[in-house]
């Protein structure tokens, strides 16, 4: 096995001074030629150059060199027999060992060198070559970093440390994405947790484990790697984006609105826009009356709750229609919903009776929404989409041309807010359902949305 890196990172320890900064060694006999110049002999430290076994040493390190390998192995053994604690027979076996191709016992000779001097260089760069032949990446990496903490100037050794961590990110990142795809959520973690202690600065890890999280239903852990996706690149719009959803799920409305301001200030998404709409909508509806918040379930609907329906959702239009004609009306305090009952009454949305009373407790027919209905169509719709919602004149087979209900009726459904029967009755005195008039005010909402949008009004 040949490890050209191991010889040039020993080497150059042995140049740049390494070892002259440690305790005096005594220097290698020189071997030539050596079948194997990609090792070097581990230095003998001067505390042990007095060792009996210094002779034995370098005797086995000139059979090993001279391609002996079988009696070098015996003049090693009698070493550490000799002299248990003389640990660079330890590191001289483990190269021994790599030569073989056996790195698991090199693995073992390596470690009980540094168990006699943790920072000997020759046993922590042979370790890590035993590790990486045994495809431990991220051990090798480890022993390779604690001999550049011994000698930071092994760029040889440096450059090999990025190429192994580059390498171990490409597995686990593959096996992680795989794991993920198969729904394999524990194993899916673990590869990412994996890949994570490769390159701990990437921020696309931290999401993509965070997403696997949130797949098992981990909020905590979840929420906590999308925030660090964050804060490692501030721009990941995305990861905002789920730190709102999931600050929904615990409740925590202000933070998600935050977190979705802050992903849509970064990159524009129909569908976190859609997200923000519908919780600032739930916030809204939360503070209106609990009497507004009973209208949809309700099996009639009343004046007050249409008002009040037109009133809160299609509020700007109600105020861009208010007459600067005072409406006055007699019975509205202090009814729940007074306030929308007067904005949609100056808006000639729903009108007073001549009596000047509003009656919001009377029920609404659906003769009564088609007129408010009509009267919102009037300034929703272009002047071409009004007349033709005029000209459509739908048959009624229970409300003739003639009748007073008729016109406003006809726009109504022409218009498709509100339907007809499947007999092709329009029902003008049945009364008017919550769901039916919460569902004509949300197709009036979308069209005045639609209308905006197209003309620049925001």
């Amino acid at each position: 096995m040949r490890t050209p890196a191991l010889a040039a990172a020993v080497m150059a320890w042995l140049v740049t001074g390494a070892v002259a900064c440690a305790p005096k060694t005594i220097p290698a006999t020189a071997v030539t030629p050596a079948r194997f110049p990609e090792f070097i002999q581990p230095p003998v430290p001067s505390a042990l150059a007095a060792s009996p076994a210094l002779p034995r040493y370098d005797r086995a390190w000139r059979l090993f060199q001279a391609g002996d390998l079988k009696n070098a192995e015996r003049e090693l053994a009698a070493v550490l027999i000799l002299a248990p604690a003389f640990y660079p027979a330890e590191a001289a076996s483990g190269y021994l060992d790599l030569q073989r191709k056996d790195p698991k016992e090199a693995v073992a000779h390596f470690d009980r060198a540094l168990e006699g001097r943790a920072d000997y260089m020759p046993a922590l760069i042979g370790r890590g070559q035993a590790l990486v032949t045994l495809n431990r990446e991220a051990e090798a990496v480890a022993a390779f970093e604690a001999a550049l903490a011994v000698d930071p100037s092994l760029t040889d050794l440096r450059r090999q440390v990025e190429v192994l961590r580059f390498r171990g990110l490409e597995r686990d990142l593959a096996a992680a994405r795989e794991a993920a795809r198969a729904g394999r959520g524990d194993e899916a973690a673990r590869a990412y947790e994996a890949a994570i202690a490769s390159s701990p600065d990437s921020a696309f890890l931290y999401r993509e484990l965070a997403t696997v999280e949130r797949q098992a239903g981990a909020v905590d852990p979840a929420l906590s790697h999308f925030r660090k996706s964050v804060e490692l690149d501030s721009s990941d719009a995305s990861s905002l984006a789920q730190i709102g959803e999931l600050l929904e799920l615990r409740g925590d409305d202000g933070g998600a609105l935050a977190a979705y301001a802050r992903s849509l200030a970064l990159e524009s998404s129909d569908a976190v826009e859609a997200r923000r709409d519908a919780l600032v909508a739930r916030a809204e509806l939360a503070r209106l009356p609990e009497e507004y918040r009973a209208i949809e379930a309700a099996p009639q609907v009343t004046r007050g709750d249409l008002a009040a329906l037109i009133g809160v959702r299609l509020s700007a239009l109600v105020q861009a229609m208010r007459s600067r004609d005072p409406v006055v009306v007699t019975d509205v305090r202090p009814h729940w919903a007074e306030t929308w009952i007067m904005a949609v009454a100056r808006a000639g949305i729903i009108e007073p009776y001549a009596n000047h009373t509003f009656q919001p407790r009377a029920a609404v027919r659906r003769a009564d929404l088609a007129q408010a209905v009509s009267n919102l169509l009037a300034r929703i719709g272009t002047t071409a989409q009004v007349r033709t919602w005029e000209n459509a004149r739908p048959p009624f087979s229970d409300l003739s041309t003639g009748h007073l209900a008729y016109p406003a009726a006809s726009a109504a459904v022409a218009s498709g807010v509100m339907t007809a029967g499947a007999d092709g009755s329009f029902q003008p005195s049945r009364p008017v359902t919550g769901t039916e008039a919460v569902q004509a005010v949300q197709r009036l909402q979308a069209m005045a949305d639609l209308s905006a949008s197209r003309s620049g009004v925001r």
